[in-house]
């Protein structure tokens, strides 16, 4: 018999995507083989505390399911290579480029791939500058004002004039010190996943979004019934393959490995493409494109997730990688707490979170304290 995996799927997280990871994590649970792997749910609470403190003698390998800043921006990233365990996705560099939309617009520009005109300015340079309309001067409207660093539509707003302007930016600037602020542009939203290692990676079908209104926000996303997306997206031949091959020039660009999900505006009476950006841990729920957008292309979600794990499990056997990750050995839990921990979070008397318990309701106790 073959002995099965440790998989530790990290999910919540202190940023505003919090419940978006939980759903994540439930549909990953969900759908990894049984008979290759034993999942480990490892929850952070709002406050940053985590449920299990990982060693590498406990996991083979981690499934960090976070959006957003702290578990998306090459934070977690970062922590999990100081420790030693190998895990799913971008290294510490790709997240944090890809999560920083003004960081990630320089790259793009540097290699050459076409956005829509766009501006950014920080906190600062609202409150002191005497003329706010200069800032967005290059611009016409409407316009999309967005925080730098977050993702799943948070804290983004469509805009057409000055006092809608100054709404929208005091929204964003509840989510972070630097806003970027995109050119409207009619345009058909499509989407590309990509899959594979830093050399080889792969592009899945394109696929629509389905917008109500004029853009798709939060509750189009997570709480609305309508179906969100074409798969795979109705497009001439050319198109497709041009949104394939420049998913993988902006993958390439900021250094992907293992996944990513690369957006796009299709300008159809121009016939041209726009990258948006880039997300390098997109959702994983039940409606992602990502996931559907794979199914499509042949790689049903199950084989999808294993495909994931053995990327990351290859990188950290890579000799180059091994020096910064240490010796990855395995060892079996002798502490009975560390047994099957697929359940809801347990508390302690004092109402800690602690493990989890081994029942398959295992996200029906994720309620913050």
């Amino acid at each position: 018999m073959i002995e099965r995996l440790r998989v530790a799927v990290l999910t919540g997280g202190p940023s505003a995507e919090h419940e978006v990871s939980l759903q994540s994590a439930r549909a990953v649970l969900d759908a990894l083989p049984k008979e290759r792997y034993d999942p480990v749910l490892v929850v952070i609470d709002r406050k940053g505390n985590w449920s299990l403190e990982l060693r590498r003698s406990m996991i083979d390998i981690v499934f960090p399911v976070l959006h957003g800043p702290f578990g998306e921006d090459g934070v977690v990233q970062g922590h999990l290579e100081t420790l030693g365990l190998p895990y799913v996705g971008c290294g510490v560099l790709a997240s944090a480029v890809a999560m920083d939309k003004t960081a990630m617009r320089r790259v793009f520009l540097a290699e050459g791939i076409p956005m829509t005109p766009h501006v950014w300015f920080t906190e600062h340079d609202w409150i002191t500058t005497t003329d706010r309309g200069g800032l967005v001067k290059t611009l016409d409207w409407p316009m999309y004002v967005k925080p730098a660093n977050m993702g799943s539509s948070i804290g983004i707003s469509r805009v057409t004039s000055m006092a809608e302007l100054h709404t929208a930016v005091e929204l964003a600037f509840g989510y972070d010190r630097v806003l970027v602020v995109e050119q409207g542009v009619v345009a058909r939203e499509l989407t590309c996943g990509v899959l594979g290692d830093h050399d080889t990676p792969d592009a899945s079908v394109a696929v629509e979004l389905n917008i109500r209104g004029d853009w798709l926000d939060y509750e189009g996303k997570y709480l609305s019934d309508h179906e969100i997306a074409t798969v795979p997206a109705a497009l001439p031949e050319p198109i497709a393959e041009e949104v394939r091959e420049m998913s993988l020039r902006a993958y390439r660009a900021i250094g992907g490995y293992g996944l990513a999900r690369v957006d796009f505006l299709y300008e159809e009476h121009t016939r041209r493409l726009y990258v948006l950006e880039i997300n390098t841990m997109p959702g994983f729920t039940a409606r992602s494109v990502y996931a559907r957008g794979w199914e499509a292309s042949g790689l049903s979600y199950p084989d999808l997730l294993s495909r994931l794990i053995d990327l990351g499990l290859a990188r950290s056997r890579n000799p180059r990688c091994r020096r910064a990750l240490g010796s990855i050995t395995r060892k079996t839990w002798q502490n009975p707490h560390f047994g099957y921990t697929i359940g809801p979070a347990a508390r302690n008397d004092r109402g800690e979170i602690q493990n989890g318990g081994g029942d398959q309701t295992y996200l029906a106790g994720l309620v913050e304290q």
